[in-house]
């Protein structure tokens, strides 16, 4: 190609898209907002998203539950590595996306990209842990097992950490869905691109359609009927500031939604276990210990 048709030729600009039941819809309002870099400079326009963009984003997440929760911890773990594979394999495209988004040099973003594939790691070594920490067999006066194990609540909705765009955002999806729960998560609002890129990798990483949602646009306005879904079943309100948490817990209580409230978080710090437990149910079951008779020979 000569150099003169190389000036001639145009720049091919970033289509940024929600990612929803495994596809990438624009809002089906049309409506977008433009993104802008720590200075002010335009960076993209991305979709604004509606109160029918979250309904729909609950339907996919409903949808995708029971084959994911139903998926052996193994297996979930499995590809929980194979999207850090795949962010590994794009390293340098989420490095510029979180330079821009917060202001960092090339070298804190890197860190910070590093750090979210590594989170990414953690969590999915601990699939296939979780039950045997937070579950077990519980003693009881009686001829019976009891045993109790843990099981996923369900559909939750995730609003992103507003300014930690990226590892705050895998921080609060990884651990939700490795415990079998399916998630619509909201993205920063003032920094929604490294989350709709995040997409792109969930699509090509063998996570089922449906398991994780992401929408941006206004945190408000996508959170609030969310909160009220009766069809949602919790609600990390990591990305909310006091007045909107008050109010979607008010929200959130019309069918008793187990809420996570904001606090605050070191997301480079090792997380430990509170998310992964934040969002599991314990299922107790008895069983008569099989005795036989008077005798009382038993298995």
């Amino acid at each position: 190609m000569s150099e003169k048709s190389e000036q001639q030729r145009l720049s091919v600009f970033k289509t940024y898209k929600l990612y929803v039941g495994g596809k990438f819809p624009r809002s089906e309002s049309g409506r977008v907002y433009e993104v802008t870099d720590s200075k002010g400079k335009w960076l993209a326009n991305a979709p604004r998203s509606s109160r029918k963009d979250a309904r729909d984003a609950v339907v996919a997440a409903r949808k995708a539950f029971g084959g994911w929760s139903g998926a052996t911890a193994y297996n979930r773990g499995q590809i929980l590595y194979r999207i850090a594979e795949m962010l590994e394999g794009r390293r340098d495209q989420f490095t510029r996306e979180v330079a821009d988004a917060e202001g960092l040099s090339k070298a804190k973003a890197a860190a910070v990209v590093d750090a979210a594939i590594d989170r990414w790691v953690w969590y999915a070594g601990w699939t296939d842990k979780i039950a045997q920490v937070v579950g077990g067999a519980n003693p009881v006066a009686g001829p019976y097992f009891n045993l109790s194990s843990p099981e996923p609540t369900g559909v939750v909705t995730v609003l992103a950490p507003q300014d930690s765009s990226f590892l705050g955002l895998v921080s609060v999806i990884a651990p939700a869905i490795a415990t079998g729960n399916t998630v619509i998560a909201i993205a920063s609002e003032k920094s929604p691109l490294p989350a709709l890129s995040l997409g792109e990798v969930l699509a090509t990483s063998d996570l089922p359609g449906g398991v994780v949602n992401i929408l941006s646009g206004a945190t408000a306005e996508i959170a609030t009927p969310l909160a009220a879904h009766q069809d949602v079943n919790a609600i990390d309100l990591a990305g909310a500031d006091d007045v909107l948490a008050k109010d979607l817990e008010i929200a959130a209580a019309d069918n008793l939604k187990r809420v996570l409230r904001p606090q605050p978080v070191d997301y480079t710090e090792t997380p430990g276990i509170d998310r992964l437990t934040a969002f599991l149910e314990t299922k107790t079951v008895w069983h008569p210990t099989g005795s036989l008779g008077a005798g009382g020979s038993s298995y």
